[in-house]
């Protein structure tokens, strides 16, 4: 399939909208909103240098990345509710999303990050075609709760360097509960696989950087919520060796203060033998 079909078949399976695993069913290419309240059109809430992310995803000259309003999932606990869950942002055509990333590759941009994507990949897709027509060369991040569907990454195989991943639950009552996803780790294992089949372990080149492959997430949660152990068998058991952030920076954000479950953050040891276990299970944890 070539890059055409592939952009093709991902803007037919938004008629009846399938690309992430909610399967909304609505048609978005008329403007119809699903669970990400997002119709056709990408809204940008912003595109900038940023420096906040894993250090082998910003170098000197940080991570071009790009933020998208609205996600796929509707977790009670995020920390970027404001962008997240929300439909404020700038519109913007596959061809104006690939304009900025060839504008953040100028400024000195090391990578171009799409942060929460998983709802608009028909146009990251075609923005990345676009921009590579253009010269970009940087790697491409696809930055995702988890909660992706096989068939869409299936589309991306090629477009994406690295996949950046959340994994977040190991239960489906957590999923539903705090996220409203249901079947979460049954849907993100199968994510996981598909990721990791096409780009392997994370490599870096001389300079540390990032240039393909698999990272992923996991956020440590509050006492009961999350076993982080099994989450790390799963993710060494699909994708072995390769590299994971243990995750130590839970707060109570959002709508979490309503329950009172989520208001105890981990202990730093329960963090630090998250990453313990990470590390005998075979998996490169990132230093804090």
């Amino acid at each position: 399939m070539n890059d055409q079909e592939r952009i093709t078949t991902l803007n037919n399976i938004l008629k009846a909208c399938r690309l992430c695993p909610r399967a909304c069913l609505v048609d978005r290419t008329e403007g119809q909103r699903g669970a990400c309240q997002i119709g056709y059109t990408p809204l940008v809430a912003s595109a900038a240098a940023h420096f906040g992310e894993e250090p082998p995803l910003v170098g000197n000259g940080g991570s071009g990345a790009i933020f998208f309003a609205g996600c796929n999932l509707a977790c009670l606990f995020c920390q970027n509710h404001d962008i997240s869950q929300t439909t404020a942002g700038q519109p913007c055509t596959p061809h104006q999303l690939a304009h900025l990333a060839c504008d953040l590759a100028d400024q000195g941009c090391v990578n171009i990050n799409f942060v929460s994507p998983t709802h608009v990949a028909h146009a990251v897709a075609e923005a990345i075609v676009i921009a590579r027509n253009k010269g970009l060369s940087l790697p491409t991040v696809y930055n995702s709760g988890g909660y992706d569907s096989v068939e869409t990454l299936r589309l991306l195989k090629g477009l994406i360097d690295i996949y950046m991943p959340d994994f977040k639950y190991d239960t489906d009552q957590a999923g539903r509960t705090y996220s409203g996803a249901p079947c979460y780790p049954k849907v993100a294992s199968a994510a996981l696989k598909e990721m990791f089949r096409q780009v392997g372990p994370l490599q870096v080149n001389e300079k540390g950087l990032a240039t393909k492959g698999l990272l992923v997430r996991h956020l440590v949660m509050p006492p009961n919520i999350v076993d982080s152990n099994a989450v790390i068998d799963i993710v060494a058991r699909l994708a072995p060796g390769s590299t994971i952030n243990i995750m130590a920076q839970y707060h109570p954000a959002y709508h979490a203060r309503q329950f009172p479950q989520l208001l105890q953050p981990p202990s730093p040891q329960t963090v630090q033998n998250a990453r313990d276990y990470a590390r005998q299970r075979g998996l490169v944890v990132l230093a804090p």
